[in-house]
Formats: structure tokens, C-alpha cells, sequence
């Protein structure tokens, strides 16, 4: 692709993410970066959830991931229905009933101080590594399409792709994202559609040609029942969707904040619904893109790379397709990219000030200042640890580093299952040993569990497993609870 041209489509992009924060992020204050004054039309929220909850992995990923796996994946999506509900009728009320800003305030006043510093400590981490791996990721698809034939080092395209989203959010926070998502969503989706239906006129296709290719082809298989020891089993997959949910949107601050930005919990509730309802057909969707490429590839005899993932961008961006498609693989990565990141960046903020740094009693502008420091900080922060997974320069180790930073989500798995569904305190300085242990030992058994299990192969289950050790943990230091 002509790099100018990409170029161009990235600042033109931008310039219409930062105009939309100059009007948003007009008059706002702490609480308008934080919780958008509670004003969020639902609808908006739900309609930009659907981009933010996607990244550029998932982008990439979910049509590689048809190769291997067919369309295994939906059987996750209908767990996420599970786990929505879960949410929008759990944790939601909780959270608004106590009129939280940060969600991890919750384990403070339930089990004490060390365990809500451990908890904000576990989202600090793995958000921090899960934000600086997707953005290493576009950036590094950004220098190779764009910024190598300026021959601009990786470092600066580093520093100018965070300092933009720092530009656009700084002053709105919350009030600018629930926005800007809703643009990014949509673009992700125009791309997508648009992809597809290039693809299938390159196929010789018309739209129910489409759709009966696909479904004869061995891609299009949902359901798997024949193997329990298989990854891709049904009740492995449907159980670890429904968890996933629970901890990545429920337990997220990220993924919470926006919804805490809703009028009430009854705007909020059927935020959380209409936006599961629409997540499905998304998946769908790129399930249906995933297919395509591969049947697109076969006929054409091109070969299809070893790391499934690559077959996207190697499509869109080397001339298989016609140029239109590589400009909506770019456009569709940005949005889906940015549109997990600029909210990242913003939880990640709200955590530090509300949860590390204790601001709750702050004057108003004493806390603009704090905010706006961490807000400069922690984008330092995912500066450098995207420039450390370039130093490392070895996918499989930065792959793993990114599935250590999804083990952290157990312990707080555990810890509201324990303060939800016990009445008993724990002793409140052991929580962090309980909180590290579990997912090491989580490591340990997912890395014997075929020699010591009969061939037995952990998938995302693994979570489930996570946030009952630290269950049982918590359980081993606890004691009767009660109220003040």
C-alpha cells in the first residue's frame, strides 16, 4: 500500500477524533473524566461497548482464528450472554447502589484496605500489559505500511500514537470516549462489511452465494461435542465465555466505567442487554470475514501462513485485494485498536488517582491536577512497555506475557465471589499471598495438565479455575463476618 495514502487516512482519522474531544471535553471536570456527570445516553454507551470490548488482536485474531478452530468461537459469544446477565443483575446494582467511581472501592468496604489496593493492584497490571500489547501490535502494522518509508524509528511512532490518544482524552475523559467509541465502532463495522462484500465479489459471489459457501464449508462448524479434552468442547467454551464476561466487563474498570456513566442502573440495564444482543452478529461477522479469507486464499493458491493470524493483514495490505480493502483493514485496525485503548488509558487513571492514590477527600482542583499527572504518567508507563515487547522482539514471549496478564483476573474473580456469596471476613493482610498464589498455581497445573490428567488441555476455563483457588484461599484465612 502507498504509505502516503495510509498516512493520510490516519491523520484525517485523528482529526475527527479530536475534534469530537474539543466539543465534548469543553467545561469538563472530575467528574465529567471520570463518570460523564452520569449523563451517557444508554444507547450511545451500548453502541460504543461493542468497538471497546473488540481490540486490534480481536480484529486480526477472530478471522485467523477460523482456520484452525472454525466457528467455534460463537460457542464463547453464547457464554457472554450468560455473563452479561450476570453482570447487568449483580454487579451493576452493587455498584450503583453504592455509588461507586472506581468499582474496586467495593472490596475496601467489604474486606479492608489491603485487599482494594491487591484488587486495583490486579487491574493496574494486567490492563497496563493488555493496552501496551494491542497498541505494540498496530503499531508495529503502522511502521511497516507507513512509517519505515520515512525511515522514522519505532520509538517515535510509539511516542506520537500514545500522545494522540493522551490529546483526545485528557480533558473528557469518560464524557470524550463514550464518543469517540461510538465513531470507532462504527468505522470498525463499515470496514468489516465493507471487506466482505469485496471479498465476495471477488469470489464470484452474490449475497446468498455467500452464505451457501460458507455454511457448506467445514469453517461454518459451531458446536463441538465429540471430545471433552478438546479446547474447543462446548461446555468448556460456553462456562469460560460466560466467566470472561464476568471478570473482563464486571470487574473491569475499564469496561465498568462506561456503564457507570448511564443516567441510572435501569438505563444502564438495558445498556448492558442491547449491547450483548449486538455483540453476536458482530462476532459473527468476523467469523464469516475469517471464512472467506480462507476460501478467498485457497482458490487463488496462496498459502496460507503458519501463524493463522497473519492472513488478514498479508490480504489486505500486499496487493491480493484491491486496494479499497487494504484502506478499511487499516481504518478497521485504528478503530478497533484505539477504541479499547483510549478507554484503557482512562480507567488506568481513574484507578491510580481513586484506588492508589486515596483521592476521595481531594478539593476539586487539587484533583484535576493529580488526574492530569497520572493521566501524563501513565501513558509514559505504556510508552515503555510497548518499547520493551520491541526490545523482546519474540512473539511467543510476549504472547505469553500478554495470557499472564488475563491470569490476573482470577484472584479478583475470587475475591467478589467470596464477598458476594459468603458472610465471612479474611484476614486482610494475607489476601495479596492468596491473590499471587492462585494464578502461579494456575500456571503450574495448566502446564501438566496433560500428564497429569489423561490428556486433559486447559482453555479459557483456566479462569474458572483461577477464581476458585482464590476462593478457597480466602476461605483458609477467613473468619465470621460481621457488620459494623
Amino acid at each position: 500500500m502507498n504509505p502516503l495514502l495510509v498516512l493520510s487516512i490516519v491523520t484525517a482519522y485523528f482529526s475527527i477524533l479530536l475534534l469530537i474531544s474539543y466539543f465534548t471535553g469543553r467545561h469538563s471536570d472530575n467528574q465529567g473524566f471520570f463518570l460523564g456527570n452520569r449523563k451517557s445516553p444508554w444507547y450511545i454507551v451500548a453502541f460504543g461497548m461493542v468497538g471497546a470490548s473488540l481490540s486490534g488482536v480481536t480484529f486480526i485474531s477472530v478471522p485467523g482464528w477460523v482456520g484452525p478452530s472454525s466457528f467455534s468461537y460463537m460457542q464463547i459469544v453464547f457464554g457472554y450472554l450468560l455473563g452479561y446477565l450476570v453482570v447487568a443483575n449483580i454487579l451493576m446494582p452493587l455498584y450503583y447502589r453504592m455509588n461507586l467511581t472506581s468499582i474496586y472501592t467495593y472490596l475496601e468496604s467489604r474486606f479492608g484496605k489491603v485487599s482494594y489496593k491487591t484488587g486495583a493492584s490486579f487491574f493496574l497490571i494486567s490492563r497496563i500489559i493488555g493496552a501496551s500489547f494491542r497498541l505494540y501490535l498496530v503499531a508495529s502494522v503502522l511502521q511497516l505500511s507507513v512509517f519505515d518509508s520515512f525511515h522514522i524509528p519505532f520509538s517515535i511512532t510509539v511516542i506520537v500514537t500514545i500522545f494522540l490518544i493522551w490529546l483526545y482524552t485528557f480533558r473528557g475523559g469518560i464524557k470524550t470516549i463514550i464518543w469517540t467509541d461510538t465513531l470507532q465502532t462504527f468505522a470498525m463495522l463499515v470496514a468489516v462489511i465493507t471487506t466482505v462484500i469485496y471479498i465476495s465479489k471477488e469470489l464470484g459471489f452474490d449475497f446468498s452465494g455467500m452464505m451457501n459457501t460458507v455454511k457448506q464449508s467445514h469453517y461454518s462448524k459451531i458446536f463441538f461435542f465429540e471430545d471433552w479434552h478438546d479446547k474447543k468442547f462446548f461446555l468448556k467454551q460456553f462456562f469460560s465465555g460466560a466467566f470472561i464476561t464476568i471478570v473482563m466487563t464486571g470487574l473491569d474498570q475499564d469496561m465498568m466505567q462506561k456503564n457507570l456513566s448511564c443516567k441510572n442502573i435501569h438505563e444502564a440495564k438495558k445498556n448492558m442487554y442491547w449491547f450483548s444482543l449486538i455483540l453476536v452478529p458482530v462476532n459473527l461477522l468476523f467469523l464469516f470475514l475469517g471464512a472467506l479469507l480462507f476460501i478467498f486464499s485457497t482458490k487463488n493458491g496462496i498459502t496460507i501462513p503458519s501463524q493463522t493470524d497473519d492472513l488478514f493483514p498479508i490480504l489486505a495490505t500486499q496487493g491480493h485485494l484491491p486496494v479499497i480493502v487494504g484502506v478499511l483493514f487499516i481504518i478497521g485496525l485504528i478503530a478497533a485498536a484505539y477504541s479499547s485503548a483510549d478507554s484503557a488509558l482512562t480507567a488506568l487513571t481513574t484507578s491510580f488517582t481513586m484506588d492508589i492514590l486515596n483521592t476521595r477527600n481531594t478539593s476539586e482542583q487539587r484533583l484535576k491536577k493529580i488526574r492530569i499527572l497520572v493521566h501524563v504518567l501513565i501513558s509514559i508507563v505504556l510508552i515503555i512497555v510497548i518499547l520493551i515487547f520491541k526490545e523482546i522482539n519474540n512473539q511467543n514471549v510476549i504472547s505469553a506475557l500478554f495470557d499472564a496478564a488475563g491470569y490476573t483476573y482470577g484472584p479478583l474473580l475470587g475475591l467478589y465471589a467470596f464477598g458476594l456469596f459468603t458472610k465471612k471476613q479474611v484476614k486482610d493482610h494475607w489476601v495479596p499471598l492468596v491473590a499471587l498464589s492462585s494464578p502461579v498455581l494456575c500456571y503450574i497445573i495448566s502446564r501438566n495438565s496433560e500428564s497429569w490428567f489423561g490428556g486433559y488441555k486447559f482453555g479459557f476455563e483456566i479462569l474458572i479455575l483461577n477464581g476458585l483457588l482464590t476462593f478457597f484461599g480466602l476461605l483458609l484465612i477467613s473468619r465470621s463476618y460481621r457488620r459494623a
